[in-house]
Parts: structure tokens; C-alpha cells; sequence
């Protein structure tokens, strides 16, 4: 009985101590790319997922960047028709008009 208690003790000692390196070792800090840096020397702007604060970041590339779409916009082209009004002779006192 004590053993058993014991085997459980240690694994979930284990498991506690496994779990924060696996949580941080995903969490993915990226460079906010500003300007003006507020942060305290030594560190900068970085992003972790969406929220800006200060920090070291691990990524290389920013976050806008890594959520921006990968595909390229269409890109439309106009065609531009000249359009020629039509032209008709009516003179004053005949019947009827021509159109040329």
C-alpha cells in the first residue's frame, strides 16, 4: 500500500515538474516591430499571441508577418472603352433625322 502511494507520488511530482517546459517551450514570442521602444533596457516590444509587452522574443519573424495570408491578391484590370455618342442630322423643316 505504501509503495503504490509512494509510485503515485512520484509520478505526479513528475508530471508537475514536465509540464511548465512543455508549455513554454510552445508558446511562440515574436518581435513587435515599432518605432519607439518603452520597455526597460534590455528588452523590447514583442508580441505573445496578439497581446504586446516587453520581453525577448524567439521568433524571427513579427507577428503581423507570420499572420498575414499567404496568397497573393488578384489583380484586376480595367479596360477603359471609348465610347462615341452618336451623331444625327436633323435639319430645321425635313422630315425625319439621319444618324451618321
Amino acid at each position: 500500500m505504501f509503495k503504490l502511494n509512494g509510485l503515485v507520488l512520484v509520478a505526479a511530482l513528475g508530471l508537475v515538474t514536465a509540464m511548465p517546459h512543455t508549455a513554454a517551450a510552445e508558446t511562440k514570442i515574436y518581435p513587435y516591430a515599432s518605432s519607439e521602444n518603452y520597455c526597460p533596457a534590455g528588452l523590447q516590444p514583442v508580441t505573445i499571441n496578439g497581446v504586446i509587452c516587453c520581453g525577448q522574443p524567439n521568433q524571427r519573424i513579427t507577428y503581423q508577418s507570420a499572420m498575414a495570408h499567404p496568397v497573393a491578391k488578384a489583380k484586376t484590370h480595367r479596360v477603359v472603352r471609348k465610347h462615341r455618342p452618336v451623331r444625327s442630322s436633323c435639319p430645321v423643316g425635313t422630315k425625319g433625322c439621319t444618324f451618321d
